[in-house]
């Protein structure tokens, strides 16, 4: 499978601060106490993050028409 390299520098940045990097920012609504940011185009991350673990959970990666 072929990897991006642009994606795997952006998850690396996220990895360091999960709520400043790549314009992440938190939903509203029914993905309250989710995060969002843009891995490409429109390739769109929404995951969680578990700050007592210090774990990041990507719960899907899609098209902005996730909802």
């Amino acid at each position: 499978m072929s990897f991006r390299q642009d994606i795997k520098n952006k998850l690396q940045k996220l990895k360091q601060n999960p709520r400043r990097e790549i314009g992440a920012h938190p939903l509203f609504g029914k993905l309250r106490e989710k995060w969002a940011c843009w891995l490409g185009s429109n390739i769109r991350m929404i995951y969680s993050i578990d700050d007592s673990k210090q774990i990041i959970t990507i719960e899907t990666v899609r098209t902005h028409k996730i909802y």
